[in-house]
């Protein structure tokens, strides 16, 4: 019980990080990649190394910032989540990174949508439990009046 509502708080946060400044980034966009992608490209890079930082640093104020009010999660272990459930558990503190490490990142972008896949391998405790391990995550970024928004975020557990 207390090993599945660490998973439910750390995916809460995953969520978020995604998050993650990634170390290899790899944009493999459609050919002819227009230069309004590129630009989306870099400015979701950027949001996701932002994340990353958020998470390491328990940023409550960020999540609240780039969660869209509509965000909803799927946590490993198939709990859905809200950007209202998410800012609790990060306003908690109960949950610590101590380093994420994100690799194998590919933006895709579909006009005002982008879409996010990357491996983040996580190092943490919440609640007194480890949660380290290696994810697989997929984070959904909406452009809405201007600003890019997380609308969606699932992350599984790899080998």
């Amino acid at each position: 019980m207390v090993f599945n509502r660490c998973l439910t708080f750390l995916f809460c946060l995953l969520l978020c990080l995604p998050a993650l400044a990634a170390q290899r980034v790899s944009a493999r966009p459609k050919p002819a990649l227009d230069t309004g992608d590129q630009e989306s490209i870099r400015e979701i890079i950027e949001m996701e190394r932002q994340a990353k930082e958020a998470s390491l640093r328990r940023d409550v104020d960020f999540s609240q910032r780039i969660l869209a009010e509509d965000y909803v999660a799927i946590t490993p272990l198939g709990q859905v989540t809200t950007k209202q459930d998410t800012v609790s558990a990060r306003r908690s503190g109960q949950l610590k990174y101590d380093t994420i490490n994100v690799t194998d990142m590919v933006v895709r972008v579909y006009g005002d949508t982008a879409v996010v896949t990357a491996r983040a391998d996580v190092k943490g405790h919440q609640l007194g439990e480890d949660f380290s391990g290696p994810y697989r995550y997929t984070r959904v970024w909406v452009r809405r009046t201007g600003h890019w928004l997380a609308v969606s975020y699932q992350a599984t557990v790899t080998q």
